[in-house]
């Protein structure tokens, strides 16, 4: 199991748009992958998880993946999250 805290630059966080891009780019790995804030644990992959948790800019999330390629799919998806999901 890999476990990273990131914090989502994005302007507008992870709503509609943003949040489908993650949630594309966590479905291209075969692991397990949640979201935390706040202790609340949401499935990563989905997109209604991840708008329920109502992630702003500049809130810590914490990243965790579980599976074959779990430290690929972490440090992608972090560093998605650091560029600000700009796509």
């Amino acid at each position: 199991m890999t476990v990273k805290q990131a914090v989502v630059n994005n302007q507008v966080g992870l709503y509609a748009r943003p949040a489908t891009f993650f949630i594309q780019k966590a479905n291209e790995f075969k692991s397990s992958i949640w979201m935390e804030k706040d202790e609340r644990r949401v499935n990563a992959k989905s997109l209604l998880g991840v708008l329920s948790l109502g992630v702003v800019q500049g809130t810590e999330i914490t990243l965790i993946a579980d599976g074959v390629d779990e430290a690929e799919a972490i440090d992608s998806l972090v560093a998605l999250l650091a560029e600000g999901l700009n796509q």
